[in-house]
C-alpha cells in the first residue's frame, strides 16, 4: 500500500508539473504568435536594402509601384523561429499587358546573403490573362550561432526583396499592387541548439533611421570637433545606435521556455517512479516474526 501511494504522489507531481509548465508556453505562444502589434501596418516599400521598410512579424503591408521596381522590406526573426514571407501581387489588366511575366520573392540576411527557401514557391509566372499571382518562402529555422563557413540563417534582421525577373519590355513602368506579410513561427524545443552570437541587425546611416529628425542639422554644424568626438564615443559604448529593425519584445534569444523542460520534468518523474518501484521489488518481504534488535534484547 506504501508503494502504491507512493506511485500515486509521484503521478500528482507529475501532472502538477506538466500543467504549470505548459502554462506559461500557452502564454508565449499567443504572445509570440499573433505578431500583432499597435503599429499601423506599412504602406510603401523601399527601393534598397538601406531605404527598406520596417515590417514588424503578422503585419501586412501594402504598396503602390511600378512594374520593374525592386520593392524592399525588412523584418526581425529570433533564434528557434521560422521565418515565413508571402506576397500577394495585383497586375494591370490583361488588355494593357503583352505577355506573361515572373515575379520573384528573395529573402537576405543582415550580411545581404540569400537564403534559400525550405518550402514555397519563390517564384511564379503569371499568364496575361491573370490579374494576381502569389509567391511565398518558408525560410529554415533561425540559429543562434553558426559556422563560419555556413550559410545558416542567424537572427537579426531579414531582407524581402520583390521584383519581376521576366517580361515584355513593353509592359515595364505599367501601375501594380503588392501586400506583403511576414510571419514567424517557433520551432520548438525539439530543434534547439546551444550557443550564442551578435544578431545581424545592420547599423542605419546617420539621418536614415524612421522618425529621425532632420531639421537638427544646422545645429550638429555648429557644434565643435570635441563633441563630435564625444558623441562618436558615447554611441560606441553602446548608445542610442539606429538599427534596420527593431529588437523583438522577447529578445533575440528563443526565450527561456523550451518544449525541453517538459520533457525533463516528465524524465525525472518517470526515473522517480522507477527508483520506487525497484526499490520495492529488490528489498525483499518482511517477516512479521522477526524480533527486533534493542536495548532489552537477546541477540
Amino acid at each position: 500500500m506504501r508503494a502504491l501511494r507512493t506511485l500515486g504522489a509521484a503521478l500528482t507531481l507529475c501532472a502538477t508539473a506538466w500543467l504549470t509548465a505548459a502554462a506559461p508556453a500557452a502564454a508565449d505562444s499567443k504572445d509570440g504568435t499573433d505578431g500583432k502589434s499597435g503599429t499601423e501596418a506599412p504602406t510603401e516599400a523601399g527601393t534598397s536594402f538601406r531605404t527598406a521598410t520596417e515590417l514588424k512579424p503578422g503585419q501586412q503591408a501594402t504598396a503602390a509601384a511600378s512594374t520593374g521596381d525592386y520593392l524592399y522590406w525588412v523584418f526581425p526573426a529570433a533564434a528557434g523561429q521560422v521565418p515565413e514571407v508571402e506576397a500577394e501581387l495585383k497586375l494591370p489588366d490583361a488588355s494593357s499587358r503583352h505577355g506573361s511575366a515572373t515575379w520573384q520573392l528573395d529573402v537576405y540576411d543582415g550580411l545581404r546573403r540569400h537564403q534559400p527557401c525550405a518550402s514555397g514557391t519563390p517564384a511564379r509566372r503569371a499568364a496575361q490573362q491573370d490579374r494576381t499571382v502569389t509567391v511565398n518562402c518558408t525560410l529554415r529555422q533561425v540559429r543562434s550561432w553558426s559556422e563560419r563557413w555556413a550559410n545558416d540563417p542567424l537572427q537579426g534582421a531579414y531582407y524581402v526583396r520583390l521584383t519581376v525577373v521576366d517580361l515584355p519590355a513593353e509592359d515595364l513602368g505599367l501601375p501594380i499592387d503588392a501586400e506583403v506579410e511576414a510571419s514567424v513561427r517557433d520551432a520548438g524545443g525539439a530543434h534547439a541548439d546551444g550557443g550564442d552570437m551578435t544578431p545581424l541587425n545592420p547599423v542605419l546611416r546617420a539621418g536614415t533611421a524612421p522618425g529621425s529628425d532632420s531639421e537638427s542639422t544646422g545645429d550638429a554644424s555648429s557644434d565643435s570637433a570635441d563633441s563630435s568626438d564625444s558623441s562618436d564615443s558615447a554611441d560606441d559604448k553602446g548608445g542610442d545606435i539606429p538599427h534596420a529593425v527593431a529588437e523583438p519584445e522577447d529578445g533575440w534569444g528563443s526565450g527561456w521556455w523550451s518544449d525541453r523542460w517538459v520533457w525533463t520534468v516528465i524524465g525525472a518523474a518517470l526515473a522517480a517512479l522507477a527508483g520506487v518501484g525497484g526499490y520495492t521489488l529488490t528489498r525483499g518481504p518482511r517477516s512479521p516474526n522477526r524480533p527486533q534488535i534493542g536495548t532489552g534484547s537477546d541477540i
